[in-house]
């Protein structure tokens, strides 16, 4: 079985979040997939087969569990089609276990849809809110000034973390057990903590992602938490768009730099819906066997 590593949302063709992909997917059993996955070792896996409803049927597995959507995956399986000459620039699709999603390829990135956002501001659940600022080690007096912890859901829920500067960000050493406990009861994919402060200019914010109930300790990229971050930005904070730009894996040890490009589709000043996307490139192949 080949699998090919392919880094997405690299920042000036460095670092970026590698994931899996393996073409030609449709013979495989769940249990088979989950096996590669794990092998692998990657954050995620995409698999990927025909559909009869979508350009490609898309399947993504962590080391320990299958999920709904995968930014970073998304993008790195869309790239590599590209470059392999199997879908063109335009308009594409993908079918995924929670519906079809819209992917645009644009020049040298790819982009794939998110829903309109949601909100649950944590503060309607103080037991929940203190449960999450213990897990990460950090006070209320940490918090940009009027925000609080946020579930954001544009397809996946995630817990937007809003710290008022790089400095607190990069300080956090979470309690990962507690993390997953609560990803658990409150069906979260994770937790992306951010600062407005950036290490390259004209960009909106520097972000770490923890996603233990997946297996993942801290993510280099994440495409499907740059999403509700970036509508959170728009909303609650003011940024304007329609494109903005989220810095991620800076902070990492060690470092794998990373920028999603978030672009909102806006109707009387609200989001409608959203593309997340980026860059990716190859860097190597695996075979496995089963």
């Amino acid at each position: 079985m080949q699998v090919r590593i392919v880094n997405a949302f690299v920042d000036d063709e460095r670092g970026g979040n590698p994931a899996g992909v393996v073409l030609q997917a449709d013979a495989l059993s769940a249990a088979q997939k989950q096996a590669i996955a794990a092998q692998v070792g990657l954050s995620e896996t995409a698999f990927v087969s025909s559909s009869q409803s979508a350009a490609f049927k898309l399947e993504f597995f962590t080391p320990t569990r299958q999920i709904a959507h995968c930014g970073h995956a998304t993008v790195a399986t869309f790239s590599l089609l590209r470059q392999l000459g199997l879908v063109g620039e335009g308009w594409s699709s993908k079918e995924t276990i929670d519906g079809n999603r819209d992917i645009l390829l644009q020049g040298d990135m790819a982009f794939m849809e998110q829903c309109q956002p949601q909100y649950l501001d944590l503060r309607s659940e103080p037991e929940a809110l203190a449960e999450v600022l213990a897990a990460l080690g950090i006070t209320p007096e940490q918090l940009l000034p009027g925000l609080w912890p946020t579930r954001v859901n544009t397809g996946a829920s995630f817990v937007i973390v809003p710290l008022r500067n790089e400095a607190q960000v990069a300080a956090i050493v979470p309690d990962q057990a507690e993390l997953a406990r609560f990803s658990e009861q409150f069906e979260l994919i994770g937790f992306y903590v951010f600062s407005q402060q950036t290490r390259q200019p004209g960009r909106d914010a520097g972000a770490r992602m923890f996603a233990p109930r997946y297996g993942i300790d801290e993510e280099s990229a994440t495409g499907m938490a740059a999403g509700p971050l970036a509508c959170f930005l728009h909303d609650y904070l003011g940024v304007t768009g329609p494109r903005l730009l989220i810095e991620q894996g800076y902070l990492m040890q060690p470092p794998s730099a990373s920028v999603i490009t978030v672009d909102l589709q806006l109707a009387e000043g609200r989001i409608e819906r959203l593309l997340a996307g980026g860059k990716a490139q190859v860097i190597s192949e695996l075979t496995l066997e089963l």
